[in-house]
């Protein structure tokens, strides 16, 4: 089954970190990275860029609008994701409890809905 492991960062969290603690992510992350890959258990995987970069699309009643910035008003934001094919749930918890960002902030872990209906 796969499952998104959404990493969640703020401003303040990465703001808090020194240099290494930044590059010690930035390593951790490879590490998995490979592993996962190596392991033939990682669908995809990415960051993301800072949520001001981000637009908002709504269509109501045929009109297309679109806002500049995120959604919602939060002081958490998805910072990237793995999508990974594991067993269970259990064994996805265990590689999101590895990544270094669930040290600072969470990692939320989420089955994927198949494409042709709603089970999961």
């Amino acid at each position: 089954m796969k499952y998104m492991l959404m990493i969640y960062s703020s401003p303040e969290s990465w703001a808090g970190l020194s240099a290494e603690q930044r590059d010690g992510l930035s390593r951790a992350h490879n590490e998995l990275t490979q592993e996962l890959r190596e392991q033939g258990l990682l669908v995809s995987a990415a960051g993301l860029a800072d949520p001001i970069t981000s637009r908002t699309v709504s269509v109501r009643d045929d009109a297309t609008t679109t806002t500049d910035g995120p959604y919602a008003e939060a002081k958490e934001h998805l910072a990237g994701f793995y999508v990974v094919e594991c067993e269970d749930i259990d064994q996805a918890i265990g590689y999101a409890a590895r990544m270094p960002d669930a040290e600072y902030l969470a990692v939320e872990v989420r089955p994927v809905m198949e494409t042709s209906g709603l089970e999961m």
